[in-house]
Order: structure tokens, then sequence, then C-alpha cells
């Protein structure tokens, strides 16, 4: 057994926002888990080739757009799922940032980073 807090993570700087990293693949669960930020004003175009994603909204509100437009309202107690490697832009909200948890399987090594652009979405 072991305890970790977000002051004992590794962040990182990911584009639209920070991503601590509280439980990651040297941990040996089987999946990693993030408390992510997504910084009010933001959009960006994410997408997780390797790794399937669930992110549980603690605070904050934002959406996420699918590749074909559909947009999705995201705000505390909503679930999101890319069970399909889905390309997809995540925006923060208008006024306030978007607190996320971040489950991630198999997990990320936890140094991972994004290079955002206009044309494409950041991929890892």
């Amino acid at each position: 057994m072991f305890t970790r807090n977000r002051e004992q993570a590794e962040t990182v700087e990911w584009g639209g926002g920070t991503s601590d990293r509280l439980l990651v693949e040297k941990d040996n669960m089987g999946f990693a888990v993030c408390h992510t930020i997504v910084k009010q004003g933001t959009a960006s175009k994410l997408e997780y080739r390797n790794h399937l994603e669930a992110c549980y909204c603690i605070s904050g509100s934002g959406s996420v757009v699918e590749k074909d437009g559909t947009v999705h309202e995201i705000t505390p107690g909503t679930i999101y799922v890319l069970d399909e490697h889905d390309p997809h832009e995540l925006r923060g909200g208008e006024t306030e940032d978007m607190h996320l948890v971040s489950i991630f399987n198999p997990p990320i090594t936890g140094d991972e980073k994004h290079t955002l652009s206009e044309d494409g979405y950041s991929s890892y």
C-alpha cells in the first residue's frame, strides 16, 4: 500500500492546462490516474493512439468535441469515455477551469507531453 498527493506527483504542462500524474506505469497498477486541469478559454485537439481514457469532472465546466463536431458539455459529475482512441477537442469553460480525474489504460509513463497545433490532433 502507498499514498501520494498532488504535491508529490509529477506535474506536466500539456498545452491547455496541467496534469498531475498521481499514478503511472512504474506503480504497476495496470492503469494511470491524473488530476487534469483544463484552463478556461482553451481548446486543445488531442488523440491517444496507445491508450484508452476516461475523464470524470470534479469541478468547473467545459466541453469535449468529437471529430464530427458533436459537442458534449462537461460539468461536475459527468464522465466522458474515449473508448476507441477517439480524436477530440477538449475545451475549458468560458469563465472557469475544468478539473478532471483522468484514467488511462494501459498506463502512461508520466512524462508524455502534447505538441498542440492548429492543423491536427496531438497524440501519444
